[in-house]
């Protein structure tokens, strides 16, 4: 793929990465970033054990209705 399909597609070239990166800078600082990424990365984590748990497990409702036939 040359560059110009890479940029019609939606991606990010580096000065559009550097842009976003210092805007994220200033509009947070440069101490609550690390707390920004750690809070996001909770919840990714929780987010992918809920998905997890029990994925064959089916809603209460169903599992009722079978134990009444």
């Amino acid at each position: 793929m040359n560059n110009l399909m890479l940029h019609q597609a939606g991606w990010f070239g580096a000065p559009e990465i550097v842009l976003i990166v210092l805007a994220i800078i200033l509009l947070f600082g440069g101490k609550k970033i690390p707390e920004l990424m750690r809070g996001i990365g909770k919840g990714v984590k929780e987010f992918k054990e809920g998905v997890s748990e029990n994925p064959d497990q089916k809603p209460a409702e169903e599992n009722d209705d079978s134990k009444k036939k």
